[in-house]
């Protein structure tokens, strides 16, 4: 026998009346569940309910729900005194403290109280659901069912298998979570699951690549918003989402993973979080707040472009192209010769590579040698890269000429990979690991990365945007320069940007 997710009496328990338990109860009632709210602090549940309340009073002012509505749900929604009373419910959603073994008592107690078929499923973002069903004892009930902050506004909801959680109960949780109003994806248990464990590649690679000196915390962050189209900068997010939040779980996942180097954390987030700098809710972060406003140092004025001679590679023919266009539209005098000439600036526009190493490589002067990212195009933010002995004079060069037709431009340090191509190959080899491992479909991670994380592409998707095998030649040029595995491409991308096909492929 199982459970029927769209009957219409359907009753839904709710362990914990924090921010995520009094989220999913909103969610549940409005959805025509009947819900048991319980939290084990005195007045914490009626507190949640009084909250949802006024969330469904504000929601019919603004005109996005009949009042006769709100009167239903909040009708639906009851406070219940303790576990014993969850006896009634065809689900349970746990969502408390993330601490496993906590977890794994309440998930004991809450078994005893409720019928032998019924569902129980934890929020959990990090903790390993099939640990958490161990404790149960018939842990093939137990399911994650892990929704997203703040829950009323965020359409996703992950539903996570456990290895031994019957197909029927992952059944009942995405019917369950389309009823809720939500757009379920499918996981099967592994750390982070799927969106957490692709956004690690986005805020670790950041911190990564600032720790190193490559560029500033605002640098990166207008690098990723205007040439790479995030709606934040990894920096920005970090201050949103609170260190405090943010390092463990990625600390966690990491261990999870034994280890695993993608997933290595950054000694910067680890030092600024004992430091206190957690971001907006105290105040200070990577940036300073005041009033809730963020404090962004103001981007230096670009120099005049006041002429001057440029040899561009032309390894590839598009970004030669495009920036030859662009230098001869400043009024610059484009080299044409096989090699540069002794007074040009020298422009290089590799992948997952360093100025300072083709410099010496192809025997060019460093000192007149600079790179530009090609792999986002040059229409919204340039970025240029420079060896550690450029001289003053090729830089403002090469900044004044790149920066003359309006588009803003960002100087970097010497870096295998610049800004962009670090971040965006690190969320698509992640993503590619996600493929690879068989916890979600290609088209259910981009799907779900987008719908969690409000990324431009999904992380397969990013790939498509710039090429696999493009992006396939950053990872590529990351590892051997650098010697970190953490580079080293997943075969799922390796062997679509080798036969030349799209990263969402599935296997055959």
């Amino acid at each position: 026998m199982t459970r029927d997710a769209k009957k219409q009496d359907l009753v839904v328990g709710i362990v914990g009346a924090g921010a995520m338990g009094r989220g999913i109860a909103q969610v549940a009632a409005t959805g025509g569940c009947r819900v048991l709210l319980f939290d084990a602090k005195e007045g914490a549940a009626e507190e949640g309910r009084d909250f949802i309340q006024g969330m469904l009073k504000r929601a019919v002012e603004k005109g996005r729900m009949e009042q006769e509505a709100a009167d239903g749900a909040m009708a639906r929604i009851e406070v219940i005194g303790g576990i014993a009373d969850l006896a009634p419910a065809d689900a349970v959603v746990e969502a408390i403290i993330e601490d496993m073994d906590i977890k794994r008592k309440v998930f004991a107690e809450i078994e005893q109280a409720i019928a032998g078929d019924a569902v129980l499923a934890s929020n959990t973002s990090s903790l390993s659901v099939t640990r958490i069903a161990a404790a149960c004892e018939k842990p093939e009930r137990v399911a994650g069912f892990h929704f997203f902050n703040p829950v009323p506004l965020m359409p996703l909801v992950e539903v996570i298998s456990g290895v031994k959680t019957d197909p029927w109960v992952a059944d009942f949780l995405m019917e369950l979570g389309e009823r809720m109003g939500r757009q379920p994806v499918r996981v099967a248990d592994a750390p982070g699951f799927l969106v957490n464990q692709v956004g690690r590649g986005y805020t670790i690679e950041a911190a990564h690549l600032a720790s190193e000196g490559v560029a500033a915390f605002e640098d990166v962050d207008r690098i990723m918003r205007d040439a790479a189209g995030f709606r934040m900068g990894p920096f920005e997010l970090l201050d949103l989402t609170a260190l405090d939040v943010t390092h463990p779980a990625t600390v966690e996942i990491y261990r999870q993973y034994f280890d695993e180097p993608r997933y290595r954390p950054s000694t910067l987030m680890d030092n600024r979080l004992q430091a206190g700098l957690l971001g907006r809710k105290v105040g200070q972060g990577f940036y300073a707040y005041e009033d809730g406003k963020q404090a962004t140092p103001e981007e230096a004025a670009p120099p005049t472009f006041n002429g001057g001679k440029f040899w561009i590679d032309a390894s590839l023919e598009d970004a030669h192209q495009a920036l030859k266009a662009i230098v001869e539209a400043a009024g610059g005098e484009v080299d044409g010769g096989a090699e540069p000439d002794a007074d040009s600036v020298i422009l290089l526009t590799p992948l997952g590579d360093d100025a300072t190493a083709i410099a010496v490589e192809r025997g060019f002067d460093a000192a007149r040698t600079l790179a530009v990212d090609p792999l986002l195009g040059f229409d919204k933010r340039r970025t240029l890269m420079k060896t550690p002995i450029t001289t003053e004079d090729a830089v403002r060069k090469a900044y004044a000429v790149l920066a003359a037709d309006g588009v803003p431009v960002s100087v970097i340090r010497d870096s295998a990979g610049f800004v962009a191509q670090r971040i965006i190959a690190m969320i698509a080899n992640i993503g590619a690991s996600v493929a690879q491992q068989g916890i979600a479909a290609p088209d259910d991670i981009d799907r779900a990365v987008k719908l969690g994380l409000a990324y431009p592409h999904g992380p397969l998707g990013f790939a498509d945007a710039v090429g696999p095998a493009r992006l396939l030649a950053v990872l590529e040029g990351m590892h051997r320069r650098t010697g970190d595995p953490r580079y080293r491409p997943n075969p799922w991308l390796r062997r679509r940007a080798q036969l030349g096909v799209s990263a969402l492929t599935p296997e055959a």
